[in-house]
């Protein structure tokens, strides 16, 4: 429903108006409010913050409608205004529309005229108020979702390729926060939040400087993938420097003492990059998934507090750019085989 606010000190105006569009205030389309003057008017607007446009007559007094548009514009910007005036005031038309008029229409008022010029205005200000709504969703949806989605979103072939895949060489990191269940025990959950946002952020900004995205938030863990050219390298200078950093960090010295540290998995290889989920339900999760993955996951499960480990065939590609250490075979969740694992040091 729109709300229109009517300023013009002409007594049977108001009857007028409630007469002309009876049906589209029955029918619960439009509602009115008057005012007889330009500060009437300012007032009514602070009871009534929700209303679209202002039909305003300029000749009024106390107040008058080129003052009251001055005033609109100041404080209230996004309320449009449609002057109605005679024949013989051009001049004060001309004013109204540089001080931010939207339209205006000429007395005596012919009522199809004016019907057309509010649906006019009232389109309008639903189409700025929709766009900042959506810019103001893209905002916070860009604090939740990273970019390299939102630009595939916006893509000409989203909504026909939506359950579309693809198989992609890529690097997963899976980072995670060594004992932080005694800090979720002990703190209170605003504490515990803090905190944890507090690690993440170090986290996330060092993925991002060596050209990686945060895939997901897992409980005081992180998913991440890299892809493109040396995306196993750049994962591990990433994941070296998050070790660095989350380390330096003070210690926790609350209700218990707690000293940051991670404990990393990284892996190597072909994985799958897509939408997973039900587009029926449309709860989707742009992500990658396959063994690569899995193992990765199993690798940060094996790693100790402070170690960066991966397997023998991201061993064999990165040997000869990293200080890495023989940790020994290890037995992995659902792999029927042990695994040979390496720690990187350096």
């Amino acid at each position: 429903m729109a709300k229109i606010l009517v300023a013009d000190d002409e007594m049977d105006l108001e009857m007028l108006i409630k007469q002309k569009f009876r049906q589209k205030i029955r029918e619960q389309q439009y509602e009115f409010i008057f005012a007889v003057n330009g500060i009437d008017a300012l007032e009514k607007i602070q009871q009534h913050p929700d209303v679209d446009i202002v039909l305003s007559d300029i000749n009024m007094p106390e107040m008058d409608g080129l003052t009251l548009l001055s005033r609109l514009n100041e404080s209230s910007p996004l309320i449009k205004a449609v002057i109605v005036s005679a024949y013989g005031d051009m001049d004060n038309i001309r004013t109204a529309m540089n001080r931010g008029a939207f339209d205006f229409i000429t007395k005596p008022i012919n009522f199809e005229d004016l019907s057309v010029t509010m649906e006019k205005t009232i389109n309008h200000v639903f189409q700025i108020r929709e766009t900042i709504k959506a810019i103001k969703e893209n905002n916070i949806l860009k604090m939740y979702v990273d970019e390299t989605v939102l630009n595939f979103m916006g893509g000409r072939e989203f909504e026909a390729s939506l359950m579309a895949n693809e198989t992609v060489e890529a690097t997963v990191a899976f980072i995670d926060i060594c004992s932080f269940t005694t800090i979720s025990e002990n703190e209170s959950p605003d504490r515990v939040v803090k905190l944890l946002n507090n690690y993440f952020d170090v986290m996330v900004k060092e993925i991002i400087k060596q050209g990686g995205y945060v895939d997901k938030f897992i409980g005081d863990a992180i998913m991440a993938v890299f892809r493109g050219e040396y995306h196993l390298d750049r994962a591990i200078d990433a994941c070296l420097v998050v070790r660095k950093k989350i380390e330096e960090l003070p210690n926790e010295t609350g209700n218990i003492f707690f000293a940051p540290k991670v404990s990393i998995g990284i892996n190597s290889g072909e994985m799958i990059s897509g939408n997973i989920g039900s587009a029926e339900l449309r709860r989707l999760d742009y992500t990658v998934i396959g063994d690569v993955v899995n193992i990765a996951q199993r690798l940060q499960t094996a790693a100790q507090e402070g170690q960066i480990v991966i397997n023998d065939l991201a061993y064999e590609k990165v040997k000869e750019s990293f200080n890495c250490r023989k940790v020994g075979e290890v037995s992995l969740k659902n792999k029927s085989n042990p695994m040979l694992i390496y720690e990187v040091m350096d």
